[in-house]
């Protein structure tokens, strides 16, 4: 099996983007700028981390119409519903598969989203 790593992380064991078998295995993205400051509110949180996710795919050789898994990481279920309408407006028609998680973060935001895109030919 050939890989690739893109974006290594530099301060944590972990790549942004691993390329393997056809397919972009990009880890958990959470909403902060490059600046450090975080948007208010889990709708533009998650808007942010899927602009990253979308930048992420698209290094990689991809597309948001390519992503077929993304795990959700919310910290609070009761945020689900504008954790949803931000992540609509991101996947309009065919939507990935999806699974959402309740847990704490390392860091104080309220989502993180990792995704599986599997690489035009």
């Amino acid at each position: 099996m050939a890989k690739q790593v893109l974006a290594v992380h530099p301060t944590v064991p972990l790549s942004g983007v691993v390329i393997a078998n056809g397919f972009a295995f990009i880890s958990g993205q959470v909403p902060i700028n490059d600046d450090g400051s975080i948007p208010d509110g889990v709708g533009a949180q998650t808007a942010l981390v899927l602009e990253k996710i979308a930048a992420l795919a698209e290094a990689a050789g991809g597309s948001m119409a390519d992503v077929v898994k993304t795990t959700v990481f919310l910290v609070e279920i009761s945020d689900f519903a504008d954790m949803n309408a931000a992540y609509a407006a991101a996947f309009p028609s065919e939507p990935p598969a999806r699974s959402t998680i309740r847990c704490d973060l390392a860091v104080p935001v309220a989502v993180e989203i990792e995704a599986v895109v599997a690489l035009p030919a």
